[in-house]
């Protein structure tokens, strides 16, 4: 991971919105006793239906497609590196993860805690389904977890909180999507997972994003050239390292996102309407009072969109499926 050098004023915007986290714990995340758990949607082991379940859930899979199977591996291997992502959190200048009093530190422990849940729920929702090759998807998780990931924010928290707002949305989409198809196929109890998961992620993209809201007002002009930045880097998935055994890293990756594309689950479309929302949501149109830097950064931004949806327009998607080893 690149070392950014970071000028001190970053540490006091870190202390300063970090006044705001504890109360953004109690709206943005649940209490444990409150929350769901993946023992909710799943059969229970102990019950005399327990087999009776397993096998109408095995019997409603066999109805969804290739490449729904593919997408929903992909969600859930990217969901079980989550170690790599808190670790990286961690790393950013203004988190001290030694000080449990670090307000930081107890956001990104309480997320992660939430977090955690959607890989269980979906690797056991796998295993139960019959249809998966479960050592070839643990082999995968096991590389992305040991492989990490390269996203260009270094340990700067700015960049970092621009990724994950812009992150979790796209978490969102590609969760609500899949929950949307397959209530279509017939499958309300994976739908009903599949939702619970998005709206999850859809909490801490606003938290995330409120995140930015307050580092925007503390230190416009910084926080614009990091989002600047980060977009013309570009805002690369969290399992861009994705591989099965005895494939390179990153060829994994691109088949499941041509599968996503299929689907209708994350285009390159979402990846623009997400900018949008960002846009919108941190109200960089009517930022003023920038210095130069930031407003050539302001006016790279609001004019990014249009770029990328002419892009969008004129990408071609391969149609040829992919045979996964995931895949029985």
């Amino acid at each position: 991971m690149s070392i950014i050098s970071l000028p001190l004023s970053r540490f006091e915007v870190m202390e300063h919105v970090g006044q705001y986290v504890d109360k953004m714990l109690d709206r943005f995340l649940r209490p444990v006793e409150l929350n769901w758990q993946p023992a909710d949607f799943l059969p229970d082991a102990s019950s005399p239906v327990f087999f009776e379940q397993v096998k109408e859930l095995q019997e409603r899979a066999k109805s969804l497609a290739y490449d729904f199977w593919a997408v929903l591996i992909g969600d859930m291997i990217t969901e079980e590196a989550l170690p790599t992502y808190e670790s990286w959190i961690m790393a950013a200048k203004g988190i001290d993860q030694m000080d449990a009093e670090n307000p930081w530190v107890r956001w990104t422990r309480a997320w992660t805690a939430e977090e955690n849940r959607h890989g269980d729920l979906l690797n056991k929702y796998l295993y139960l389904s019959g249809r998966v090759d479960m050592k070839q998807v643990e082999a995968s998780t096991q590389y992305l977890i040991r492989e990490g990931f390269s996203i260009g924010t270094g340990n700067d928290p700015y960049r970092n909180f621009i990724y994950t707002s812009f992150q979790e949305l796209a978490t969102y989409t590609s969760h609500q999507r899949v929950a949307e198809l397959a209530l279509q196929h017939d499958n309300p109890h994976l739908a009903e997972m599949c939702q619970t998961i998005a709206q999850d992620e859809y909490r801490h993209a606003y938290a995330y994003m409120a995140f930015i809201e307050r580092v925007i007002e503390a230190d416009p002009n910084e926080a614009l050239v990091a989002f600047e930045d980060m977009m013309r880097k570009k805002i690369v998935m969290p399992a861009h390292y994705l591989r099965e055994m005895g494939v390179k890293i990153g060829d994994t990756f691109k088949h499941f996102s041509d599968a996503a594309q299929r689907l209708g689950v994350y285009t390159a479309e979402d990846y623009v309407q997400i900018l949008d929302i960002l846009l919108e949501k941190w109200k960089i149109e009517h930022l003023t009072g920038l210095n130069e830097k930031g407003e050539k950064a302001r006016d790279y931004v609001l004019t990014l969109p249009n770029r990328l949806n002419r892009i969008a327009s004129r990408l071609k998607i391969d149609q040829l499926e992919y045979r996964f080893k995931w895949i029985r």
